[in-house]
């Protein structure tokens, strides 16, 4: 065996997966786990762990799937993590724990999401049970949203003994994981039901349909329900547009809405009536992992579909490994171009959009180079339908439906940073209602934090 190269990883065929919604990623079998997690060096101080927002104990549970004890590890894993299965899939682990393995100096990182997802994915095919908890202390804590930041503070405080309710707005839990990310990236039937059965072992109650500032209030939440902690974790749902001409045209959505309607109310089934309209050509504006996430999604849909971003590929936000897999599947990639322009017939529909190519100047604030407008460069894309991908900020109902609750410029809820505290005595935040739209593990991140902030607080 190469220590220094990849067990590869088998995946569906680029051209039949762009014609279905099932995983594209096949995962590990037994066999091929076993060689990846071999190739783990066991660092003594291992820098993997500190670049996980979850502080799973990596090389511990590489060392069980190495022995082929993958019950251990996955016992191991849940420590620490809720969504296991999750953020073996959906993880940006290339700039976290791979990000720091010692093998990915020379050679190619250990697998460490991929080991995660054939552990938690093991777990789940043997009915593993997992759900060990303290007794019951008597407090009683809200969780607003059941995203992968609700859903972790509540596992994790449900492990110390607290009555722990989760409050969701729409009709199924899971937030994000169900309404946002595709079913050939991540399964929801299989894998994020799964664990969000999990933590309702651990004796969470989920309570559907119920939107917090509407239904009830934080207010009520502590006045007339006895809640003595409450934390919100409500995610970034608002998409922003571009102010561009034309934007309100027939044709023209944000992807949160595409992908809702895909994703969580299956439009990509027959039977199902939740109408969605992609046309012959879709552009998806932008180019982060959401961007990919539509532009895929228009093309299982039967649409040509292509990626329209205004700076180099070098600068996109995406996963290298759904820009890849985008690429492998046929999506065209528009860059260094920019929309000004969207174009419409006279009852109102999309028919193109009017862009200009840019090139790259001086770095910005980022620390990305800034693209410019290269003058006379304008030109149209013929299409049928804009998707918006632009990157979302938290919806403003919550703060605006709750006393001392302070909100930034970017209308995220204000937190100590350490603690997750908000400037409301007993209510704490995380996740995208906090940073603004971010990744899954993050929001996870922020969720046992502040889990960890609440026990000590009403431990007092």
């Amino acid at each position: 065996m190469d220590r220094m190269k990849r067990t590869p990883i088998s995946e569906q065929d680029p051209k039949i997966r762009a014609t279905n919604f099932e995983e594209v990623c096949l995962g590990y079998t037994k066999e091929e786990a076993m060689e990846e997690a071999s190739r783990c060096l066991n660092c003594k101080k291992p820098q993997c762990v500190t670049q996980c927002p979850v502080t799973i104990e990596i090389p511990e549970f590489i060392q069980c799937v190495k022995n082929g004890e993958f019950e251990e590890a996955a016992r191991v894993i849940a420590r620490s993590s809720a969504l296991p299965a999750v953020c073996g899939r959906v993880c940006p682990q290339e700039v976290q724990c791979e990000g720091k393995c010692i093998l990915g100096i020379k050679g190619e990182a250990v697998a460490i999401g991929k080991l995660e997802r054939f552990v938690a994915d093991w777990s789940r095919e043997n009915n593993i049970d997992l759900s060990k908890v303290d007794s019951k202390n008597g407090k009683k804590v809200a969780v607003v949203g059941s995203g992968p930041a609700g859903l972790t503070c509540a596992g994790e405080l449900a492990k110390k003994g607290y009555d722990v309710t989760i409050f969701e707005a729409l009709h199924q839990p899971g937030g994000v994981l169900v309404y946002g990310i595709p079913e050939f990236r991540l399964p929801k039937d299989t894998v994020v039901k799964h664990e969000i059965e999990n933590v309702k072992k651990l004796g969470v109650k989920i309570e559907t349909n119920v939107i917090v500032g509407r239904t009830v209030t934080i207010d009520q939440l502590f006045e007339e329900e006895d809640f003595d902690a409450v934390f919100i974790g409500s995610g970034a749902g608002l998409p922003k547009f571009m102010g561009i001409p034309g934007e309100n045209a027939n044709g023209v959505c944000s992807a949160n809405e595409f992908l809702t309607r895909n994703n969580l109310m299956k439009a990509f089934k027959e039977g199902y009536s939740t109408p969605i309209r992609v046309g012959d050509r879709v552009a998806v504006v932008g180019g982060g992992n959401v961007a990919m996430d539509a532009a895929r999604t228009a093309l299982r849909l039967g649409a040509e579909s292509h990626i329209v971003y205004r700076r180099s590929e070098s600068e996109l936000p995406a996963r290298a490994e759904e820009v890849h897999h985008a690429k492998e599947e046929g999506v065209v990639f528009d860059l260094l171009t920019n929309p000004v322009e969207i174009l419409t017939d006279d009852k109102g529909w999309v028919t193109g959009m009017k862009c200009v190519r840019m090139e790259l100047g001086e770095a910005d604030a980022s620390g990305r180079r800034k693209p410019v407008e290269i003058e006379g460069s304008e030109f149209v894309i013929e299409l049928d339908t804009v998707i918006m991908s632009l990157g979302t900020s938290p919806n403003p109902l919550i703060p605006s439906t709750t006393k001392g609750l302070e909100i930034n410029k970017r209308k995220c809820i204000v937190t100590e940073e350490e603690t997750g505290l908000t400037t409301r005595e007993k209510v704490y935040a995380g996740g995208d209602a906090v940073t603004g739209a971010a990744t899954v593990i993050l929001a996870m991140g922020a969720g046992k934090k502040a889990a960890a902030s609440i026990d000590e607080f009403l431990s007092k």
